[in-house]
């Protein structure tokens, strides 16, 4: 005959907490319900794939330009006896309001373009500052100055 186990008699029974993990799952319910929510924004996006599946079979082979080619914007501050010249792009620009209206035009296109100042070393820093603050209230984010290498 078996003797019974001492060890039986010392469990505690198991008390389950589902508090913590009833909280657990709603709040994983909330975190996909709110990241479902995407799915429609990002299915009407316009793109190549949803015009070829929607059955319009003509495509056109060249494929569209990737904004990676925008050319930086570098405007040259010269200075002459009299006063600064402002080149955008090897362009010549009368004024700072000429300026001001180029980069604006630009900014209309395409706003995170990188803005390289090149001053030549000649011209006073109150311009090269008015040429950097035109840039920045017109809208770019990245207005960058040349820096020449040292040999």
């Amino acid at each position: 005959m078996r003797r019974p186990s001492t060890f039986l008699d010392r469990r505690t029974p198991v008390d389950l907490q589902l508090t913590p993990m009833i909280d657990c799952v709603f709040l994983l319910m909330i975190y996909f319900i709110w990241a479902s929510s995407f799915n429609i924004a990002e299915q009407s996006l316009p793109s190549q794939l949803s015009a070829a599946a929607s059955g319009n079979t003509a495509t056109s082979d060249t494929p569209p330009p990737p904004e990676a080619d925008f050319d930086d914007v570098v405007v040259r501050v010269l200075w002459t006896g009299s006063g600064p010249i402002w080149q955008v792009n090897e362009a010549p620009i009368a004024s700072l309001v000429q300026l001001r209206a180029t980069l604006d035009q630009i900014a209309r296109i395409k706003r995170d373009a990188p803005v390289i100042l090149h001053p030549d070393p000649d011209v006073p820093l109150g311009d090269v500052i008015d040429v950097f603050d035109i840039a920045r209230m017109v809208g770019f984010e990245k207005v960058q100055f040349a820096a020449s290498e040292q040999i």
